[in-house]
């Protein structure tokens, strides 16, 4: 996979060198149990994948090669390049700016921006209205495009079985960039509709079975379908696809769930002609890092932190398969554990940070579960993990662990 270049401030030392060791031990990927790090009087149990995926790191380098390109220019994000308060806060600090917010807020008007300045697209990607825009304006998108290839392929299939007359349904958060700009590529071929989880999945189906009222469709569904969408006409061929950073597991739920409903009506010699396969549409890299926290979870532990952006759609997947299991504490940054006795963290559902007392359990031999999401530098779990053992006594020296660890 191609190496890229990424300010050394984001790399670690202690991440790093672990991450090399379950690297050499299984370069095949084929291995999902934690990597256990023993320190005497606390042990982590870090994930097999977690942090900076590929996509994460291309649009890493491109944003900081334009500034470096253009350090005359107005520099722009059409939004958060990723959802990483510390990534994005020191791009800021670097001059560059952000059009609109996580939410589609406008943040700077379209009449600021001219041809003579640099616009970077996201990692999610842009809509196909929001290009036009720019286009108009003279500006070139190209050269500093960060969209990840793996939402590009998803884009690419919708508009493959849309040709073909199949509507798509989409597996996303309807306010998240990466659905919207999705929605807006897969609705230039296809009638498109989103969905959030399985039992809207369940609802449409009701609703394709006439077991709803159809007028109810379209209030339950508002602000989530293409125009001129035809409940009645537009659901008889699917495919699913989804935005990239959601559950697998939940998308070929849906997905499984759906083709099912057609196999009961169309029967099985016939139900590829009603039934789209987009299983290659699944990214490799959220896909890994929540089969790494499956076999986190495998391994008995106290608690779990998981370092990210509140904003990180994957990352809050993280949180909500280890909520399962165990007490769970969902951080931004280091700066975030106030003290041996308290943390600071967010409650995704919720949408609130609040701080909890006595997080960490007063006993011998404490294990604790840490991981991140795509979005996350291994230079922000180092310091997780170092602001953690100083609340540890007697612990065994750092390069004593690595050596141990990498001679296993």
């Amino acid at each position: 996979m191609k190496k890229f270049d990424v300010p050394e401030f984001y790399r670690s030392s202690i991440i790093a060198s672990i991450k090399e060791r379950r690297r050499y031990l299984d370069p095949k990927k084929k291995d999902f149990t934690p990597s256990i790090v023993d320190f005497g009087s606390v042990k982590f149990h870090l994930a097999r994948h977690f942090g900076f995926c590929y996509g994460v790191e291309n649009a890493i380098e491109i944003s900081y090669k334009a500034i470096e390109e253009n350090p005359e220019k107005n520099i722009y994000l059409l939004s958060q390049m990723i959802h990483n308060p510390i990534v994005n806060d020191d791009l800021i600090s670097r001059g560059l700016r952000f059009i609109m917010d996580t939410d589609g807020n406008q943040l700077i008007g379209w009449d600021e921006i001219n041809s003579d300045d640099v616009v970077i697209t996201p990692a999610f990607g842009t809509t196909i209205e929001i290009k036009k825009l720019l286009e108009d304006k003279n500006i070139k998108l190209e050269k500093y495009d960060t969209t990840c290839p793996f939402v590009t392929r998803v884009w690419k299939k919708a508009s493959s079985i849309g040709t073909n007359d199949f509507s798509i349904i989409i597996h996303g958060k309807h306010k998240h960039e990466e659905t919207k700009a999705t929605f807006s590529h897969s609705m230039q071929n296809a009638s498109s509709l989103i969905i959030k989880d399985l039992n809207e999945a369940k609802k449409l189906v009701e609703f394709i079975e006439g077991k709803l009222p159809e007028d109810d469709f379209y209030v339950l569904f508002k602000g989530k379908y293409s125009k001129g969408f035809d409940l009645k006409k537009d659901l008889q061929k699917i495919g699913v696809v989804n935005q990239t950073t959601m559950l697998a597991s939940e998308t070929e739920e849906i997905s499984n769930f759906l083709k099912d409903f057609i196999i009961n009506k169309h029967g099985e010699d016939n139900y590829k002609d009603y039934f789209a396969d987009t299983r290659d549409t699944l990214c490799y890299a959220t896909n890994e890092n929540q089969k790494a926290t499956y076999g986190l979870l495998n391994v008995p532990a106290d608690i779990a932190i998981v370092v990210g952006g509140y904003n990180s759609s994957n990352t809050s997947h993280l949180v909500e398969l280890c909520e399962h299991k165990l007490p769970t504490y969902f951080i931004k940054s280091f700066k975030e554990i106030l003290s041996r006795d308290t943390i600071r963290h967010f409650k995704y559902k919720e949408k609130e940070i609040i701080e909890t007392n006595n997080f960490l359990p007063k006993k011998k031999n404490v294990k604790i579960i840490l991981t991140s999401g795509a979005s996350c530098p291994d230079s922000e779990v180092d310091k997780v993990l170092n602001k953690l053992l100083t609340f540890f006594e007697d612990t065994n020296p750092i390069e004593e662990v690595l050596n141990d660890f990498s001679s296993k």
